[in-house]
């Protein structure tokens, strides 16, 4: 266990040091924006793009994959739903921000360092094929159940799911995550392979993604904090780290996943909340609190949780 916990470690050493930097006032929070717009833009797109473009999928169908990870969200979503509106007495907004909260996985800031140093680049493959819907699909589901609790509180219109799907697909678009594994899988696709000159740049380029991403997320994190939520983010937070990855575990078992894949899905559901649930309550005005703090508590309590499920995993 202990070995597994060094390994793991270095990953929320990395966001610490980040942490710090802004902290002792060596560089401005501005400049992680600037970093993380680093990873975001370019160097996890190219990630993606070479994990795409070189991978040996050996015949793996994407569906029991996709199957096994959004049945463990729809789950603990639904339970963080139930608890924050009936044990905790608050409205549907703040229960969908639960939900969200609870659910919606750092895959790329945390879960992708993070599967690639334990699980390795064999790791990065169901990672790739799970990052190239995980956005869309839990935008829009926390979209449109957002809309539906402001219009059943708030009255007034609400947009229908068509308009919230080109919203969505007009986003996406022109996301820089979603071109790159559109232009790995029209590599892949096509049999072609890189020209050894724009191999090496984008290898060298790919390489920094892990660290810079870890670093950017712990300079970021000054902007979060314990919001008077303890209360129900401890809740959010437990179902993030415990209920989330149990579910995954169990639905990837007896759909046969193969361990590599297994393993990846159960790390990369570990991880602590991401930033999108703070988006979202941005987005709608609402839950700020709650999002914040559960990104602050899983952050902090990220490597040991992880740790265990890596033990877990053998």
């Amino acid at each position: 266990m202990s070995a597994i916990f060094l390994d793991v470690l270095p990953i929320f050493v990395m966001i610490l040091i980040g942490w710090l930097i802004v902290k002792v006032g060596l560089m401005k929070a501005e400049v992680g924006d600037a970093l993380s717009e680093f990873v975001f833009k370019i160097a996890v797109p190219l990630l993606l793009f070479r994990t795409i473009a070189e991978a040996d999928f050996k015949g793996a169908s994407p569906f029991r994959l996709w199957i096994a990870y959004f049945s463990g969200v729809a789950v603990t979503w639904t339970a963080a739903h139930i608890a924050a509106t009936r044990f905790f007495g608050r409205d549907d907004r703040i229960g969908v921000l639960a939900g969200v909260s609870s659910a919606f996985a750092n895959t790329i800031f945390i879960g992708l360092p993070l599967v690639q140093r334990t699980v390795g680049d064999k790791g990065l493959v169901p990672l790739s094929i799970l990052i190239a819907v995980h956005l869309p699909v839990m935008m829009i589901i926390g979209t449109i159940l957002m809309e539906r609790a402001e219009q059943k509180i708030n009255g007034g219109p609400r947009r229908g799911i068509a308009q919230v799907l080109r919203q969505i697909a007009r986003n996406l678009v022109r996301n820089p995550l979603v071109i790159g594994l559109a232009g790995g899988a029209l590599m892949h696709l096509l049999g072609w392979t890189m020209p050894v000159p724009v191999k090496l740049v984008v290898d060298q380029i790919a390489g920094v993604a892990g660290p810079v991403a870890l670093i950017s997320l712990g300079m970021a994190l000054q902007q979060y904090g314990t919001s008077g939520n303890v209360g129900i983010a401890s809740v959010t937070s437990a179902f993030k780290l415990l209920l989330l990855p149990a579910c995954v575990w169990t639905t990837s078992y007896l759909l046969g996943l193969e361990r590599d894949w297994t393993a990846a899905l159960v790390l990369i559901s570990s991880v602590p909340t991401g930033v999108n649930a703070w988006l979202i309550a941005n987005r709608f005005g609402v839950g700020h609190g709650l999002a914040a703090s559960t990104i602050t508590l899983t952050t902090a309590l990220g490597a040991i949780t992880v740790s265990f499920w890596a033990y877990l995993l053998g």
